[in-house]
């Protein structure tokens, strides 16, 4: 079913982007106005403009429809982990989750240990 949907809305956005290449914009009309072919069309002079403009927008609804589906559909599968699950290696331990200096897997920590500064010989 996901896979399908994922089809559906891939071939959505491509024919919803080539529709919306295809369509002239508003700085065309004017010359149409003058009568510069646009008489010449399949649906008439206004007509492919209204055709396209109505397809695009079901197309659109359709796109916003199959996204909003999609993402409740991946929301219902996705198994929730922790951040830490996805780090290999790496595991929390009992207790209250902060790693003492030697513990983790077989006695090593993932993470370097901090550098020790020295002492301050001014005595501050």
């Amino acid at each position: 079913m996901l896979s399908i949907l994922l089809a559906v809305h891939t071939v959505l956005s491509l024919v919803l982007i080539v529709l919306i290449l295809i369509q002239r914009g508003k700085g065309a009309d004017i010359g149409a106005a003058f009568g510069s072919g646009a008489s010449q069309t399949v649906f008439g002079a206004q007509g492919a403009a209204s055709f396209l403009t109505r397809t695009t927008a079901v197309l659109a609804a359709l796109f916003f429809v199959s996204s909003l589906a999609l993402a409740y559909l991946y929301g219902q599968v996705a198994e929730r982990r922790s951040v830490t699950e996805m780090v290999p290696g790496m595991t929390m331990p009992a207790g209250d989750g902060v790693l003492p200096s030697g513990a983790g897997e077989g006695g090593a920590v993932d993470m370097p240990s901090l550098p020790v500064m020295p002492e301050d010989s001014t005595g501050n």
